[in-house]
């Protein structure tokens, strides 16, 4: 039947099965019938036994990752080792030339990127797209200036193995990826569990064409935790997650003396004190609930003077009640745009039913509901699945005892604290022992820059939200949010090559701690 001009409906051209038959005409060699390939040996093998996965949309059918076990993940590792002994000697100049034609194709095929993005992960369109873009529009930077950061460095000993999440893969993994490649590594990455293998293996599929040496591999982190972090013949391992793996995979690699980058989860926060810009506040809120606070840069704390607590409930509460959740390929009419949303589902039923039942404890002993939205308005299909959704909660001083006092929630909750000294300020900023991130907003630049450095977060910002960056711009974090070497613009370069002398990167070491 087809549905009435005032029912919502997919937009045409943009449902799984759209994407799937663009994905199966663009890299046949990588996408067969209803399964994804796994990339190793610079082939596409039909390996591994395929999980069923749903999207977290509206709990469409989408391909699930071809899970290898570990003697299968061992061989891939080896076949990668051979290919970077032969990749490291390639002359820059190819490189460059190989990774360009990457982009460009990457390019062409943008809109494709993003809308697997949006089925696998529920990335809204907007979103979507500029993780795409950023991906692509990094890389660029770093060939631009590859001459400049390549001078007189070598390749590892070992390729690049990538373990990272699911909620940035192009702009985090692939770019990656990609520069670690332009470097003169051969690369390998475990695709995330919970989603991304489609966009992933349409990406690598561009780039293995144009001869970069990647391998992509899907497995459970139990079973590829050896052969992708234990491996004599990995070089280095770069992992983006959680402090619990995290800290097993930084027992490993420390036990080996491997090259490690580790960025690990923290607890974000936005300090309030002495401050009066209340409308610059209200405006910058929307913008922190993007992709529902799924980041690793993302804010859900705010520790607040309590004398300006009514101020700042002023200036917070309207944003709030002003954000756009919903089906994120959903429209009224088939001629309107995608919606322009804040966020649409979260990863999966299983992460929004956990957080929903966190906030639920934390009410029960005693923390107060300052706001609890409702979907009444938000646009979704008739009778869709809306399992993975949660719409955004504010909590007021939550109980020691929940996760949400102590850890990042990674979806649209946020908690507020309120302090009365400086000193409290400081003890509620640095509550997860470290963090990637963190913005205090005062009036007075002399307070900013006595408490600012007090704050133990890799990069804090000035009444502004502060972001993972682009291009030259350095990341790290403080404490347990990091372990090994920083990365970001020349410093992303330096951490995957070798460089004269007995050279110490900047980072988080176990005998050492570099700043840049």
């Amino acid at each position: 039947m087809t549905p009435s001009a005032t029912t919502p409906t997919i937009k045409p051209g943009t449902a799984w099965q759209d994407a799937w038959r663009r994905c199966l005409a663009t890299a046949p060699e990588a996408f067969r019938d209803d399964r994804v390939s796994n990339l190793w040996g610079a082939a596409w093998h039909l390996d591994g036994r395929t999980l069923p996965a749903t999207s977290p949309v509206d709990g469409t059918p989408i391909a699930g990752p071809p899970r290898l076990g570990a003697p299968a993940a061992q061989d891939a590792v080896r076949a990668a080792l051979d290919a970077h002994r032969a990749w490291r000697h390639v002359p820059l100049a190819e490189r460059r030339a190989r990774v360009c034609a990457t982009l460009d194709a990457l390019t062409e095929h943008r809109e494709l990127l993003a809308l697997l993005l949006v089925w696998e992960i529920g990335k809204p369109w907007r979103l979507a797209q500029a993780d795409v873009d950023r991906a692509i529009d990094g890389v660029r930077w770093y060939v631009d200036h590859s001459d400049r950061l390549l001078e007189g460095r070598t390749p590892l000993a070992g390729p690049v193995s990538n373990i990272a999440s699911w909620n940035y893969p192009m702009s985090v993994l692939v770019h990656a990826m990609l520069v670690q490649a332009l470097a003169g590594n051969a690369v390998i990455a475990k695709t995330p569990t919970d989603g991304g293998v489609a966009c992933l293996t349409l990406a690598c599929a561009l780039a293995a064409r144009e001869g970069v040496p990647l391998t992509l591999l899907s497995g459970s982190g139990s079973e590829l935790s050896e052969p992708l972090v234990r491996s004599p013949e990995i070089g280095c391992v770069s992992f983006v997650g959680g402090r619990d793996t995290g800290a097993r995979i930084a027992t490993a690699v420390t036990d080996l003396g491997k090259r490690h980058i580790l960025e690990q989860e923290g607890l974000n926060t936005w300090g309030i004190w002495n401050f009066t810009d209340w409308p610059a506040l209200t405006a910058v809120i929307p913008k922190l609930f993007d992709y529902g606070k799924q980041r690793c840069t993302a804010y859900p704390r705010f520790v607040v003077q309590r004398t300006l607590f009514a101020e700042f409930l002023a200036a917070y509460l309207p944003a709030v009640r002003s954000l756009r959740t919903g089906h994120p390929l959903a429209v009224q009419h088939p001629s309107d745009p995608l919606p322009s949303l804040d966020f649409g589902p979260l990863i999966n039923a299983t992460k929004a039913k956990e957080l929903h039942d966190q906030v639920t404890e934390a009410i029960d002993r005693g923390a107060v509901p300052l706001h609890q939205g409702s979907s009444d308005g938000a646009l979704f299909l008739p009778g869709q699945d809306t399992s993975a959704y949660l719409q955004p909660v504010t909590l007021l001083n939550p109980p020691p005892s929940s996760p949400l006092h102590h850890a990042e929630p990674f979806g649209p909750v946020d908690t507020i604290v309120l302090v009365d000294t400086e000193a409290e300020l400081l003890a509620a900023m640095n509550a997860s022992n470290g963090a990637l991130v963190a913005t205090l907003s005062t009036d007075d630049p002399a307070t900013y820059e006595r408490l600012a450095p007090q704050i133990r977060a890799f990069k804090t910002g000035h009444g502004t939200p502060r972001s993972r960056g682009d291009r030259e711009e350095l990341f790290g974090g403080f404490g347990a949010s990091w372990r090994g070497a920083f990365v970001g613009g020349e410093l992303l370069v330096r951490a995957v090559t070798d460089g004269p002398g007995e050279e110490r990167p900047p980072g988080n070491f176990p005998d050492y701690h570099l700043m840049p």
